[in-house]
Order: C-alpha cells, then structure tokens, then sequence
C-alpha cells in the first residue's frame, strides 16, 4: 500500500503520530512490514501524500525510513546535523504540510549525537561553526558553569536542542503555527536511542 490523496485526507494528526510510534516498535521488534519496493516506486512515480514530515539528524544510524518502518512515499525526510532549524529547513516543513498535506512535523534528535557533543566542545572548524551556533542555545541552557561535560550531561543538551527546535518552528513559522492551531497538524519532538533503537516522545 502506498498513501494516496485520499488516505492521506483521512490521517488526523494524532493518527499520524499514531503510524510513526507503532512503525518504531515494529522496528524495535524486528518485524517490519513485507513492502514490494518496486511496485512503491511504481505507484508514487505521479506523485507523493506523505502523512508526516521529519526533521532528523544526517547521523547514519537513524535512517527515519527504517526507524519508522514506512514505505517509499509515507514520509517527507528533512536530515540536518544536529537537527538544526534554519530558514531551509522552514520553508521544507511548510511545504510538506501546507503544499503536500502532511499531517505530523517531528523533530528528532538522537544518544550520542556528534553534533550536539561538538557544539558542548566549542568546535570550531569552516561551515561546521556557523551549524553548531544553533545548538548553542541548549548548551547554555545545561552547561552551567562548573557543570561536568559527562555523556549524561551531552544527552540533556540533545534534549532542550529538540524542544528548542519544536519551539522556533513555532516561532519562526507563522504557517505551521497557525495550522497546528486550527488542529490540522501537530509539532512533536522525540528522541532516538541508538543503543535500542527505540523513540521516546518528548515531554
């Protein structure tokens, strides 16, 4: 099965939501759908009705395809170091939900992100030091002054980057905020554990 306008019409977004965390527990569980991949290709090749769009790091080791368990045309990928929001990654969101109809906008950060450790390092190095400069805002958040740089410590920094990302996408995005609150979509950030491969919503 792939999506279709009308399938696609009938996804709420918390539906949505809905598709994305039993994919991952399929994908925990090692048992993903059986898909024909050729006839997919065959049957969006005149065009796409993702249900969600993610935002995700370029980390080789969450492939959102995968860790979802979704099909060639379920998902709209959007994969930037560090999960990172910027006027690009905006204007991608937008289009997937208000042009294409996506029901879901998921920002996805990830354990043991390099990115997010090399922002807490103060990693300077070409195009790398102007990407890092949007995880600073977390990393002040969490490394106070006398604060260890530990793993456990880096990890927090991942989180507060995710809220901070759903939060300027609210911010800086006058079209997702104003369809989020009319209901026709929702902004969710979650974590990925690549120890387990699991995703936890975030609080």
């Amino acid at each position: 099965m792939v999506q279709t306008k009308k399938t696609q019409d009938k996804i709420t977004p918390k539906k949505a939501l809905s598709m994305l965390m039993d994919g991952n527990i399929r994908y925990v569980e090692n048992r993903g759908v059986v898909r024909d991949l050729q006839d997919q290709v065959k049957k969006t090749s005149k065009g796409q009705f993702p249900f969600a769009v993610i935002l995700s790091c370029i980390d080789s080791r969450v492939p959102v395809e995968l860790v979802f368990d979704q099909g060639i045309g379920d998902v709209f990928s959007t994969r930037v170091a560090g999960n990172v929001v910027n006027e690009d990654v905006l204007g991608s969101l937008e289009y997937a939900c208000k042009v294409a109809g996506s029901k879901i906008v998921l920002v996805l950060g990830h354990s043991s992100c390099g990115a997010v450790t090399s922002a807490c390092k103060d990693v300077k190095l070409g195009n790398i030091t102007p990407l890092l400069s949007k995880i600073k805002p977390a990393v002040k958040k969490v490394m106070k002054k006398g604060v260890a740089l530990s793993p456990a410590n880096i990890q927090k920094v991942s989180d507060a980057n995710v809220s901070f990302g759903v939060s300027r996408i609210r911010k800086e995005s006058e079209i997702l905020a104003d369809m989020e609150k009319k209901g026709e979509i929702m902004i969710v950030g979650a974590m990925y554990d690549v120890q387990d491969g699991s995703v936890t919503l975030s609080s």
